[in-house]
């Protein structure tokens, strides 16, 4: 089922959920779609009388028993509070559920691990967006929100050494200068934006990650004893934590342990880095939110479509609609996952170096990619051509099929074109493509029916009739083999050597066969009714061939 395009005001509870949830945030009771914006960030004082903005989103530091959540709770609904955040894990009683039912009051937890200073950095931070009239950019500690490389040089200046930010997969995010001071295996990792293996390996095996991984104190590592090309300076580092989640790693090319008041700047680091991480993230997955609701919302057609192709740029454009998937092939539905989006992300830059204005973006389990076109061009057969590019590219680690719809020459004609983009690549999934990884409909368009005609059989629970279920009833008792003879000579068109040998017996015991179930079917082979009605069901009604 397709989402709608998200109107959310920039500082709902519903975006701020849609952030920061399952990292630092998670909604314990209440509507998180409740209409209106949050007007600010506020802390929970006992000793005084809140002086809260409007829609106030409460954090209730040092507040835990049940029935002071509920008095809060009574206190905020009369400042029309939007919601209060409590430390994890809340206990949630008979009175706080009943108390958030009747002042609409939202209750939120805050991750275990996480500062409240953690918190209200990022909610300040994405109260702040979108802000009209600010002159100056966003900043977190002074410096641009989300640039890690002027993290990284701050970090760098402040423990004197050169300076790596690197997430859990060791891939560098970002880095600081000075790193001609460092050796080899840093250059190396530098200009590879990722670890090396051979170094990665050495520090899993030495227990490096295990120990960072689990304490908040940096990790000094030595030079390995072992000669190992490359690696000749110590490093210090440190993990990147957003409670209890790793996010990464800090780490410093350095040649004698940290003094004791640089360790404590490192420590510091990291949880600014948090923050900048955090953002990064936070603002790439609401971008990519919105560019799927915007595409799902125009895939859909109706009134709101025409805006979200405008919001897209695509308004006036006749487009191709591109459908992908990913064959599931036994994974896990968490690799799935994982390989849907980055093919989605792929997807999108390569079709975005075709023409800046495509859009594409992951819909349920199918990215849908929007490709524009000239009125005068065939548009169907350059995006064909775009297409089998892009699968050319990815290679085959991955079995990926796309499907593509006609050219859809206004908002209204979205809902066909996507309609068509997706029967071509069920054909696709289902293997009966011919072997195919990209086409339009009309390629497969028989194909297409057949599946069709499938869903309706299923959905009506017929069952076979005439010689055909003759035939399945004989072979079930004496195992005659006479219906994979129909669909061998069927699919041979009567050629008797052909059909012998993809079923691999002689051609006469195949007469032979025919000869039986002719005889126990009352199958008439002359009769082209017969020979159809006979394909048809054996296609589309009977169990399909082993």
């Amino acid at each position: 089922m397709l989402v709608s395009v998200n109107l959310r005001p920039h500082a709902s509870l519903g975006r701020v959920l849609d952030d920061l949830g399952g990292t630092l945030l998670d909604l314990v009771l209440g509507d998180f779609d409740r209409p209106g914006g949050i007007g600010g960030v506020a802390i929970h004082d006992p000793l005084e009388e809140p002086a809260l903005p409007q829609h106030a989103l409460v954090l209730g530091v040092g507040l835990a028993e049940p029935d002071e959540v509920v008095r809060q709770l009574r206190t905020l609904a009369r400042h029309d509070a939007a919601g209060l955040v409590l430390r994890a894990p809340v206990t949630v009683t008979e009175a706080i559920t009943a108390a958030v039912e009747e002042t609409g009051v939202a209750l939120l937890s805050l991750a275990r691990g996480a500062s409240w200073a953690q918190l209200a950095a990022m909610l300040r931070s994405l109260l702040a967006e979108g802000d009209v009239g600010d002159a100056e950019p966003e900043t977190l500690a002074g410096l641009p929100s989300g640039d890690l490389f002027a993290v990284a040089n701050a970090i760098g200046a402040l423990i004197d050494a050169p300076v790596t930010i690197e997430d859990r997969r060791s891939r560098v995010l970002a880095f600081s200068g000075r790193q001609d001071e460092a050796d080899p295996s840093r250059v190396e990792t530098i200009l590879g934006r990722q670890v090396p293996e051979r170094f990665a390996r050495m520090l899993a095996d030495r227990g490096v990650f295990r120990e960072l991984y689990r304490t908040d104190q940096p990790v000094y590592v030595n030079q390995p004893e072992e000669s190992l090309d490359g690696f000749t300076i110590p490093r210090v580092a440190v993990a990147v934590r957003a409670g209890d989640e790793v996010l990464g790693s800090i780490w410093a090319a350095v040649r004698e342990p940290l003094t004791p008041d640089r360790t404590r700047a490192l420590r510091d680091a990291a949880r600014l880095v948090a923050l900048h991480m955090l953002r990064v993230r936070a603002g790439a997955d609401v971008e990519r939110r919105l560019r799927a609701d915007l595409l799902s919302t125009a895939l859909e057609g109706g009134a709101a479509a025409r805006e979200a192709l405008s919001r897209l740029g695509l308004a006036d454009q006749p487009v191709v609609v591109v459908a992908l998937a990913v064959l599931e092939q036994g994974a896990e539905d968490a690799e799935i996952a994982t390989e849907r989006q980055r093919l989605a992300d792929g997807l999108a830059m390569h079709l975005s170096a075709v023409h800046p204005r495509c859009a594409a973006a992951l819909v349920g389990d199918t990215a849908y990619g929007l490709v524009p076109v000239t009125r005068d061009a065939d548009g169907e057969r350059r995006a064909l051509r775009i297409a089998k590019d892009f699968l050319d590219r990815v290679g085959d680690r991955v079995r990926a099929v796309i499907g593509i719809g006609p050219v859809a020459r206004s908002a209204a004609d979205l809902p066909e074109a996507r309609d068509s983009a997706d029967r071509a690549l069920r054909v696709l999934r289902s293997g009966s493509g011919a072997g195919r990884r990209v086409a339009l409909l009309a390629d497969v368009h028989v194909e297409a029916l057949l599946l069709e005609l499938q869903d309706l059989v299923a959905a009506r629970g017929d069952r076979p009739t005439g010689p055909v279920a003759r035939l399945l009833d004989y072979d079930e008792q004496h195992h005659a083999h006479l219906v994979e003879t129909l669909r061998a000579w069927l699919d041979a068109f009567g050629d008797v050597i052909a059909a012998s040998a993809a079923v691999h017996v002689h051609p006469n015991t195949f007469r032979y066969r025919l000869r039986r179930l002719a005889e126990v079917g009352g199958f008439d082979m002359t009769d082209p009714e017969a020979r159809f009605a006979a394909m048809l069901q054996l296609r589309v009604v009977a169990p399909p061939a082993p």
